[in-house]
């Protein structure tokens, strides 16, 4: 099961929250699809994602994508993704 909380943050609270669920075995190749889905609901562009990003979330089960990650300029300061499903 895929369980995702996703956060925009800006000058240190939640502007922004949603939550991702999935009824479907996590998978890394799919990593990249759930964050889309959870950036069309906050209504925010998604970052690109590196191989960084995808190692830190598998070893502390939360990632933080800086400002610097997106293409689009974005109005928060970062956007963090933890893993409910532990």
């Amino acid at each position: 099961m895929v369980k995702l909380w996703i956060k925009i943050i800006k000058e240190n609270r939640i502007a922004k929250q949603t939550e991702v669920f999935r009824d479907e075995k996590f998978t890394y190749a799919l990593f990249q699809e759930y964050i889309s889905e959870g950036c069309y609901a906050l209504d925010v562009s998604t970052p690109v994602i590196i191989r960084n990003h995808i190692m830190q979330f598998a070893k502390y089960n939360v990632v933080e994508f800086k400002a610097g990650d997106f293409m689009e300029s974005v109005d928060f300061d970062k956007m963090t993704v933890e893993n409910l499903n532990r």
